[in-house]
């Protein structure tokens, strides 16, 4: 089956004119066509309901679409795996049957090291145990716990089939302690330790400690020694896609594909999409004013902008305590992106060559404890650290589809960067970001530099310009312990006729696709 929305790579432009649609009756009104909005919309469309959905750019998907950042190059601009996607909506929406297929990166995560030892961090766990034995083997008993911890609780959290807590409303915290019972350890991974907490407990070669610490802050605005940190470890390793527990991988045609087949779902139930359509106020119980001026009537809309995005489209009509709630919620982003166009894939001189197990996998260039403690202090007085903590993935290596203009694409996710420079701006000093990215790889590979064809740099502004997402924030806010569970917002607001259906509510951030079925749920019994 070949998706109508890839096809024109998002683009869909306008189904009629915008005085056409605003004469219609609609029932419901989604504000962005993200992948969660666009999921929201199909589950409304096929129980009759009459929905329009709303993108101000022109392309739909947000943070994980497709675009061409390259002639011929085809990269999701923030998005990059798939792995919390969430099993029910890939069935209940038909997305193998649409063309969905993903290669899991079962290489696991690579981690080389400035003193020419590696390690291979499979995601077999016998192939994984015997690259531990061999490179810290007083540390296989250890590694085996932490990884049983992560286990018992996704099984208590998120069993497979019926009670999934990730389904319907947010668990309270007494809730989870429920499932969790005596598990003191689950328990503190869950809600208090640090990351550098959770790998010195388990864990005592400091290699193979900082090896993992980045997985406890991917998007998050945190040093992984914050309290908490421990708990995003989790939240990545919690998915179930296609049976494989905790597993991640690459999805044929790009991240994008998600967005577009959901567009696809929506619009054969009979959701019209349209883009191009800025929404300048959100009325709720009314509908909504756009940006040229029209009126579109609907008793229900739902936001699928980030929250504080949803507060400026409200204005005066915003309740005042959701405000000052929405208004704590942490919202500034730290990372940095890069696409890359490359002649050929790194060559790591710690296990040399350029078409390696490791380069099926994702890769991470580590910090020295000392050097993620400094890094995070920069980016927060509004400087640049010395070297950025990288994450890599190759999606042409799985899928050589994706480039007619050279061999490979390179996605680089690191961190930290300000929001904010002290002294200069974004724009004046993305080259410097972009050497910097480069430099902190090239560390670790002999041929970074001469490898490179072309790159895009998007910091947190670029994202929040690009993609709409404040501060740059990937998640629509921290997903740390404070803000999870039945402390994320509601996608019921105090303001009646206006429900949240992004990343901003329960289950969290990535892409998942829950949460705009969540939000479904709550909008049809609400109007049932």
């Amino acid at each position: 089956m070949i998706s109508a929305t890839a096809a024109v790579l998002g683009e869909i432009g306008l189904p009629a004119p915008v005085r056409e649609l605003a004469s219609r009756r609609w029932d419901m009104v989604i504000v962005g066509a993200g992948h969660n909005g666009l999921a929201c919309a199909a589950y409304l469309a096929r129980a009759n309901k009459r929905v329009l959905v709303l993108e101000s750019r022109a392309r739909v998907g947000g943070a994980c679409t497709l675009e061409e950042p390259f002639p011929g190059v085809r990269m999701s601009p923030c998005a990059y795996l798939a792995g919390l996607l969430h099993p029910l909506v890939v069935s209940e929406l038909n997305l193998p049957q649409r063309g969905f297929q993903w290669t899991p990166a079962v290489n696991g995560l690579f981690v080389p090291f400035l003193d020419g030892s590696s390690v291979q961090l499979w995601d077999s766990d016998d192939r994984c145990e015997a690259e531990i034995g061999n490179f810290a083997p007083g540390d296989v008993q250890g590694w085996r716990a932490m990884t049983a911890v992560l286990r018992r609780l996704r099984d208590a959290l998120r069993p497979a089939g019926n009670g999934d807590l990730w389904i319907g409303e947010p668990p309270t915290r007494e809730q989870i302690e429920e499932r969790l019972g005596k598990d003191e350890k689950a328990s503190h991974v869950l809600f208090d330790w640090s990351m550098a907490e959770f790998v010195e407990y388990y864990l005592g070669d400091e290699r193979l400690q900082t090896a993992y610490l980045g997985q406890g802050v991917i998007g998050t605005n945190a040093s992984p020694f914050d309290a908490g940190t421990a708990s995003i470890r989790f939240h990545h390793s919690s998915g179930r896609l296609c049976g494989m527990p905790g597993m991640w991988g690459y999805v044929k045609g790009g991240m994008g594909m998600v967005s577009f087949y959901f567009c696809d779902a929506a619009r054969e139930a009979g959701a019209v999409v349209a883009t191009t359509v800025p929404v300048a106020r959100i009325a709720p119980g009314e509908g909504v004013f756009l940006e040229g001026g029209e009126f579109i009537a609907a008793p229900v809309v739902i936001s699928n902008a980030d929250p504080r995005q949803t507060l400026r489209l409200l204005g005066p009509a915003a309740d005042p305590a959701w405000r000052k709630r929405v208004e704590e919620i942490p919202i500034e982003g730290c990372t940095v992106k890069l696409n890359v166009l490359l002649r050929e894939l790194p060559n790591f001189t710690a296990r040399p060559g350029t078409d390696q197990p490791h380069h099926y996998g994702q890769i991470n260039t580590p910090l020295t404890k000392t050097e993620w403690k400094s890094a995070f202090a920069a980016a927060r007085r509004g400087e640049l650290p010395v070297h950025l903590w990288c994450e890599l993935y190759f999606q042409s290596a799985h899928d050589p589809t994706m480039t007619t203009a050279g061999p490979h694409t390179m996605s680089v996710f690191a961190q930290y960067v300000p929001y904010k420079f002290a002294r200069g701006t974004w724009d004046e000093r993305r080259e410097e970001v972009r050497q910097l990215a480069l430099s902190s790889l090239a560390r670790f590979c002999s041929n970074m530099h001469s490898a490179v064809i072309d790159t895009q740099v998007l910091g947190p502004p670029d994202i929040e310009r690009k993609v709409g997402l404040t501060g740059g924030h990937i998640f629509q806010g921290e997903c740390l312990p404070p803000y999870m569970w039945s402390s994320r917002l509601s996608a019921r607001t105090p303001m009646p006729g206006l429900y949240l259906c992004g990343a901003c509510t329960h289950p969290g951030g990535s892409v998942i696709g829950i949460n705009g079925r969540n939000a479904a749920m709550v909008v049809l019994r609400d109007t049932a």
